[in-house]
């Protein structure tokens, strides 16, 4: 589908996104804790069937005409090691979470909850048990749904293509998609997973913003670069929504920069 105004796909995608959000938050606390948890381990072994899926572009006949035939995984393995280590230096993770905490108290005082129960003193140690988990909660889905929605090659590939006037189908497939992931993870998550929209629209919004200014696309074997170290990112995810390590993912973002870069460096030294 062709369209003359590029973001379109990202406002659709946005769009789904909210309302999938809201249907979840809207029928959640209906459902019992044990269907809370269902929901949480099927996203998290499907975000791992996507991370499969996305990772297997280490393998691209493009990836490996260009880098050579032992190349892919060393460059995915340096840009997560590079990646890492700077992000884990920088306290991305860390910071992400204290601005995720620092949204979901503003929001708390919006709803005047917190503040009212203060004024009368009524918080005592399990409530502020039951304030410190509801944050956790928030930042767990603000994070995890931003991550899986904004890292996914989809997103990138689809913003891209809307930049450059080659339609907006990808993006219309990853909005469909989205929509029924922020629907499940709203229902366990919150009010999180709807404020992981502003993430989606921040990102792609940029990414759909370059293929404008560039009026060109990266070349296919940096974009594999790309689509398996993204991959591995939500092997993280999935791991992390599964309780089965808690991979700080945010530490890792800076390696979906590195990707291209470090492609581009073993291109030019071949």
């Amino acid at each position: 589908m062709n369209v003359d105004f590029p973001g379109l796909g990202t406002l659709i995608n946005v769009a789904l996104i909210v309302v999938g959000s809201l249907l979840g938050m809207a029928v959640g606390h209906r459902l019992p804790q044990r269907t809370h948890a269902v929901v949480t381990d099927i996203l998290g072994l499907v975000t791992l069937l996507v991370a499969a899926l996305s990772a297997m572009a280490v393998t691209d006949a493009a990836f490996v005409a260009a880098t050579g035939s032992g190349a892919p995984v060393l460059i995915v393995l340096g840009s997560l090691l590079i990646g890492g280590i700077a992000g884990s230096l920088l306290r991305i993770e860390a910071r992400l979470e204290g601005l995720a905490g620092t949204i979901q108290g503003w929001l708390a005082r919006r709803t005047g909850g917190a503040r009212a129960r203060r004024r009368r003193g009524l918080i005592d140690a399990s409530e502020a048990g039951q304030d410190h988990a509801a944050r956790e909660r928030f930042i767990e889905g603000w994070l995890t749904a931003s991550l899986l929605f904004c890292v996914g090659p989809l997103a990138i590939l689809g913003s891209l293509s809307d930049g450059l006037g080659r339609g907006i189908d990808q993006l219309l497939l990853k909005s469909v998609l989205d929509g029924f992931a922020a629907l499940a993870f709203a229902s366990s998550f919150g009010i999180g997973v709807l404020l992981s929209a502003v993430s989606v629209a921040v990102v792609q919004g940029l990414v759909t913003l370059a293929g404008v200014l560039l009026g060109s696309v990266l070349p296919d074997a940096h974009i594999s670069a790309l689509t398996a170290t993204g991959g591995l990112l939500l092997v993280g995810i999935g791991l992390r929504l599964l309780n089965i390590k808690q991979i700080p993912v945010g530490d890792l973002l800076p390696a979906l920069i590195v990707a291209p870069l470090l492609t581009q460096l073993v291109i030019a030294l071949r």
